[in-house]
């Protein structure tokens, strides 16, 4: 199967990673599933509103393959958040799904997150095989996703492919690497412990070709992959390559441990932010590699335009 010679339809082509999926093909091959339609864009687009699961019956008409991008991803709390978070990742995944499948939609590739297989446990590399808890709402919610996939998949015939990205950098990131890399250039940012945590990351344009690799190889069909650059970092070296990065000299000195493990004391909320810090969140992508994936980059490749 090569997916640059079928229909595709992409949701969330405006995100991080949609955008750069969205750059490799022309405005011919792609039928975007958009909130809004917008006159920037030359593409042919649909209005989609996933929150009010408002879906044209034909919006997959003529499709062969479906990327699923969009979900609801924001950090915080209340309720209503809550529901929004099941209604977008849940309700409005499995009904796309659906109509995909009466479509008669071929492939049907859905991002999902690490977080829907739970945290590592302290020392572990976690694979697919290892399901843990949720991590969060957003957690639950894509693995709730998967599973009503999972199932459509089987019933209907239409070959279902799940990959969960770790931590993704490249250009154009926002979150907390951008915050960190924002951080050691204005030089607020204190240079980290040389703590012997395991964190796994992938550069967007990895996870964009490993996205597409699924999308073409068969031996993905009902399968769920977890893809990451094939290395593991600590928090000190993140740092230092964000350094290096920035053109920047890294300090000779460094905060003590202890003095982060006394402010995690201080609230749960600080106390979470400390252990996403320098905590480990280490996964194994060994399955999407036995298909014969390789990442060609990696954080000692990183330059400021990656941040």
């Amino acid at each position: 199967m090569d997916v640059s010679n079928k229909n595709i339809a992409i949701t969330g082509a405006s995100g991080f990673i949609g955008s750069r999926l969205l750059s490799l093909f022309s405005n011919d091959e792609v039928r975007l599933l958009v909130r809004s339609p917008r006159d920037d864009l030359d593409y042919q687009q649909i209005g989609c509103d996933l929150e009010s699961a408002d879906m044209p019956s034909d919006c997959f008409s003529g499709i062969d393959t479906v990327f699923h991008l969009a979900g609801f991803a924001h950090d915080v709390h209340n309720q209503g958040v809550q529901e929004s978070y099941h209604k977008v990742n849940v309700v409005a995944t499995v009904q796309l799904a659906k109509l995909a499948a009466k479509s008669g939609v071929k492939r049907f590739v859905f991002v999902s997150s690490v977080k829907a297989g739970g945290a590592p446990m302290h020392g572990e590399c976690a694979d697919e095989s290892n399901q843990h808890c949720p991590d969060g709402i957003y957690g639950e919610t894509k693995r709730s996703a998967e599973k009503e996939l999972l199932k459509i998949s089987l019933d209907t015939g239409m070959a279902v492919s799940i990959i969960r990205p770790a931590l993704v950098y490249g250009p154009q990131v926002k979150g907390n690497l951008k915050l960190m890399m924002s951080g050691i250039d204005k030089g607020f940012f204190p240079p980290l412990p040389k703590v012997k945590n395991k964190r796994s990351m992938i550069h967007v344009d990895d996870l964009v070709r490993a996205i597409l690799f699924i999308a073409e190889d068969d031996r993905a069909k009902g399968e769920i992959f977890i893809a990451t650059d094939g290395r593991s970092y600590s928090s000190r070296e993140i740092y230092t390559f964000m350094c290096s990065a920035l053109e920047k000299k890294v300090p000779s000195w460094y905060m003590p441990k202890f003095l982060f493990n006394i402010a995690s004391l201080i609230s749960p909320r600080i106390n979470y932010k400390i252990n996403k810090l320098l905590g480990d969140e280490c996964y194994s992508s060994a399955k999407l590699e036995a298909l014969g994936f390789q990442a060609k980059k990696s954080l000692r490749d990183i330059n400021e335009t990656d941040f």
